[in-house]
Order: C-alpha cells, then sequence, then structure tokens
C-alpha cells in the first residue's frame, strides 16, 4: 500500500480509458483490433489477451461493460518500496492459477461500485444537485496485475489512475482483504494533497505524543494493522499522513456498510477522540458529499464523546 497523488476528477462518470491507452496497459504480443470505437477496439484487444483462460476474459470484459475498468499489466521494472527495499516486479496476467485475483478484484470492485452509488445518491439527494457535493472518482480505472520477486509486497499501489495489484502479495489472499486494499489505494488516487492540507495538524499532534507507541496510538489509528517489527501501518514512520488518511477512507466505508448491512458499529472510530471526530468529519464533507449514516456520538443528555 504506497501512495502517489493526482488532480481529483469527477466522479460517477469519469473519462474513458481510450484504445491507445488500453494498448499499451495490455502489452504483450496482440496486433490488430484496431476497427470500430474505442470501446470495441479495448474488447477486442482484452479478449486476445485473455484467451487462453475463457473464465478471465468474461470477468475482464464485465469489469469493462460495467465500470470502465481495463484489465492489463505492469511492464518489469525495479520498484523503491522505501522501508521495504528494491523489489523487482515482472507483469502476471491474471489467469490459469492466477484468476483468483481478478475474481478477487472484479468481487471488490463490485462492492466498492455499490457502496460509492448509494453514498453519491444520498449525497445528491441532501444538496438537491444531483451528487454535486460527491468529489469521488472509482470507475474506469487501469487493472495492471503484477508479481514481486522475492518478496510479497507491495500488495498493491496507485497511480495517475492505476492500480497495480502484486498477485504474490502477502495480503492478497481472500475478497474481504482485497476489498479493503483496492478501497484504500482508490482513496490514494482522490488525495490530491488534501490530507496533508486538512489533516497533518492532528497527524503531527498524535505522533509528537505517542511516536511508535503502540498502547498510546490505539485510539487515533482507524485500522489496526501493524508492520512486522514496527508499528501501526498509519504511523508507521515513513508512511505519514497521506497512509492515515487512505486508512481514516477505509474505517469510513467499513462503518457505513455495517450501517447498511443493519448492524451496529460498537466502538465507532470517529467517537474515541476529538482528533478523530474531526478527521471523520473533514473526510466525509469532502470526498462524501457530507453522508454519514452513523449516528451523532452525543446522546440527549451528554456533552462530550461517549
Amino acid at each position: 500500500m504506497l501512495t502517489t497523488l493526482v488532480a481529483t476528477v469527477s466522479l460517477a462518470s469519469p473519462p474513458r480509458i481510450s484504445a491507445s491507452q488500453a494498448r499499451v496497459l495490455i502489452g504483450g504480443d496482440v496486433t490488430g483490433c484496431t476497427e470500430g470505437s474505442d470501446d470495441d477496439q479495448i474488447r477486442c484487444l482484452m479478449k486476445a489477451r485473455l484467451s487462453d483462460d475463457s473464465q478471465a476474459s468474461k470477468l475482464a470484459l464485465a469489469l469493462f461493460e460495467t465500470a470502465g475498468h481495463v484489465v492489463g499489466v505492469l511492464p518489469e521494472q525495479d520498484f523503491e518500496g522505501g522501508y521495504r527495499g528494491m523489489i523487482h516486479l515482472v507483469p502476471q496476467l491474471p489467469i490459469g492459477a492466477e484468476r483468483k485475483h481478478l475474481e478477487f478484484t472484479a468481487g471488490a470492485l463490485t462492492e466498492i461500485d455499490a457502496f460509492l452509488a448509494d453514498t453519491e445518491r444520498l449525497a445528491a439527494e441532501s444538496t438537491g444537485e444531483n451528487g454535486a457535493a460527491f468529489h469521488y472518482r472509482w470507475r474506469a480505472l487501469e487493472l495492471r496485475f503484477y508479481r514481486s520477486i522475492k518478496k510479497r509486497t507491495p500488495a498493491a499501489f496507485a497511480i495517475d489512475w492505476t492500480v497495480s495489484y502484486n498477485v504474490n502479495g502477502t495480503l492478497n489472499g481472500s475478497l474481504p482483504v482485497v476489498r479493503s486494499l483496492l478501497f484504500h489505494e482508490i482513496f490514494h488516487l482522490n488525495d490530491d494533497g488534501w490530507s496533508e492540507r486538512e489533516l497533518s495538524a492532528d497527524y503531527d499532534t498524535i505522533v509528537k505524543k505517542c511516536g511508535t507507541g503502540i498502547e498510546c496510538l490505539t485510539r487515533y489509528v482507524p485500522e489496526p494493522l501493524i508492520v512486522k517489527g514496527g508499528t501501526y501501518y498509519s504511523f508507521m514512520p515513513g508512511n505519514g499522513v497521506r497512509e492515515y488518511a487512505a486508512d481514516l477512507a477505509l474505517r469510513y466505508f467499513r462503518d457505513q456498510r455495517e450501517v447498511m448491512q443493519g448492524r451496529v458499529v460498537k466502538k465507532p472510530f470517529k467517537c474515541a477522540a476529538p482528533e478523530n471526530a474531526r478527521a471523520w468529519s473533514k473526510l466525509s464533507q469532502r470526498f462524501f458529499g457530507g453522508v454519514d449514516r452513523l449516528p451523532s456520538c452525543f446522546d440527549a443528555k451528554a456533552t462530550a464523546p461517549r
């Protein structure tokens, strides 16, 4: 999980991926596929590239039809992984034994799409402006699959409306985990420096108070992932406020879905500390039209968060 920030673009109907973009993304030795519209050419390119696995081809085409995503591969490269060190990455089609990763990805993106579409609808109803207050893009992404050599990180990373996914990633073993991973990465694509501008003051105060102490940080952590030999991922030295913000977005997603599914969020993150409440409010207002399905942290008699 690494960040790269790009300009925020609206929204549920972003620019479609062009055939020329898709040709580079899909890679390989595919020829032809030059007739018809861009969408026709993209369908042709994906069918040809994934022709060795009809099920994978169907999954990729369904993702394209429903949300404009295009499945391809990451070019071979040496990747600077920060505290992970230098990592060699090679392209890997999600076919055959690796098709399960395309299945995880398709399932996760379908669920994310349903959640964000409903959140956008609620934002539109509250503003009366057809979603004008909703500032988030999650469709028409380039999906690049790869394999890391000798290491099993990073699980995924995001740049320029592209999410790259590691079929060898330690985390990437189930639909729920991949769903969380992809929501985290898609937030990075929408951040555009917002987290540094709006969350740094509180984040720096927490770091000054707690350092890397796990016990002290616990109440401030949106997600409980602990780096082996380190501290919470959100506060791992070198990750910074951008990773905290992506985990905050993921916590928003999880807690909102709990309410949507008729369950009670017993210990809402937003109610655990004033810093949490401020970050939660800023996030929901900036990206999700102010939608918050969770009840207030205050009851009729309380004067402080529960």
